[in-house]
């Protein structure tokens, strides 16, 4: 019945961003099941979970997803990181954005905890600017980086491939940068001296480590034709966490595994896909289509709006992209590219961000002046990307 299934397609939503501030992959799995529970028999919810765990892509998506916090572990670990931030050489203005951007290409846990005495250290900036320069700049790379968990997913969600989203998310990474430029970098103030000579060892060296993957991912992809295109992907991660960890004794593995917990993040990707079959068997794409949302109410005002309430990217993107699928058929890379960063600008204001918050305290400052120094650049790319829009969507 059609009451039935927009009543557990409406409580699922809002049981998703619930939950999703406590445990993302939980609230996926939830969601899932109470839209089945009201919508399907059982033996068809017990379908479409076989149907996600026994798909080769989606395990190794969610492996490969599983594997990225521990290199940043690893890495950290080593002090890689720190040899990387040592050796840039660039001036402070500069580096108030590379830092946290280099660093941000590795997420973990409480990752922003990572670049923010990084900042401090460095000084030309009141805690608010320090705060809202590491959370603008952390994320900025990760809207084109192949390795990205967030990308992947969302971009396997679409049925497209990571690489073929890529040069679509180009403009949005350069408005960032820019923005970011405008409205907090210039504001930082003098130069910076570093301490002791220039390695080019201790540059290279973790440079080479965070590259290896997305080249192995991209050459095997375009020289193999592999079964399952994912497998370049495991392979570029998994050589990449290989060289981070090189060094690490075997009874260090376990604290390591340990803190960075990757068990979370393989299961968000199992939960984002299990929650996209179940909606699809339930009846709901029809019901949804038959609504006929404007494309850019949905995927601009929808994404961003879900983001800011959510505090996450992917649990957003797996309401809006399988309903604009539901009344559109097919998603292009622009107006792929258009929905992430809707979604993306939402997330990087939402109170709930967690680097948002630790950035905050860290800092020793308040959410709002940082909100604040945060408003102008959200606002202007969000109706920058709302116009683009119109067209692309």
């Amino acid at each position: 019945m059609p009451i039935l299934v927009w009543s557990g397609f409406l409580v699922s939503l809002l049981l998703l961003m619930g939950l999703a501030r406590l445990s993302l992959w939980g609230a996926m799995f939830a969601g899932a099941a109470v839209l089945g529970l009201f919508s399907l028999p059982l033996s068809r919810m017990g379908m479409a979970l076989f149907s996600v765990i026994s798909d080769p892509s989606v395990l190794l998506l969610g492996l490969v997803v599983g594997l990225i916090p521990l290199i940043g572990a690893a890495m950290e670990e080593r002090g890689h990181m720190e040899s990387l931030v040592e050796n840039l050489r660039i001036g402070r203005r500069a580096f108030f954005g590379v830092g946290p951007a280099l660093l941000g290409l590795l997420p973990m846990p409480g990752g922003a905890l990572l670049s923010a005495p990084l900042l401090e250290r460095s000084g030309g900036a009141p805690p608010p600017l320090r705060a809202a320069a590491n959370v603008w700049f952390r994320h900025a790379l990760l809207l084109v980086y192949p390795i990205s968990s967030s990308l992947i997913a969302t971009a396997k969600l679409a049925g497209l491939d990571v690489w073929q989203v890529i040069p679509y998310q180009l403009p949005a990474l350069a408005l960032t940068l820019v923005l970011g430029h405008i409205f907090l970098l210039r504001k930082v103030e003098g130069g910076w001296d570093y301490k002791g000579g220039f390695s080019p060892r201790g540059l290279l060296v973790p440079l080479g480590i965070i590259l290896v993957a997305p080249a192995m991912d991209l050459a095997l992809k375009q020289l193999t034709a592999l079964p399952v295109p994912e497998l370049a992907t495991v392979a570029g991660v998994g050589t990449s966490l290989a060289l981070a960890g090189r060094g690490i004794p075997l009874r260090g593995w376990g604290p390591l595994i340990w803190g960075a917990k990757p068990w979370r993040y393989a299961l968000i990707v199992l939960g984002m896909f299990t929650y996209l079959e179940v909606f699809e068997a339930s009846g709901a794409p029809g019901l949804l289509a038959g609504l006929n949302l404007p494309p850019l109410a949905l995927g601009v005002g929808v994404g961003a709006a879900l983001g800011l309430a959510t505090g996450r990217i992917q649990a957003p993107a797996a309401i809006v992209v399988p309903i604009y699928l539901a009344q559109h058929k097919s998603l292009s890379p622009w107006g792929f590219a258009v929905i992430y960063f809707a979604v993306y600008l939402g997330y990087i204001m939402s109170p709930v961000h967690p680097c948002l918050a630790v950035s905050v305290e860290y800092a020793g400052t308040t959410l709002q002046k940082v909100l604040k120094s945060l408003l102008f650049p959200a606002a202007i790319a969000l109706a920058l990307v709302a116009v683009a829009g119109i067209w692309l969507l």
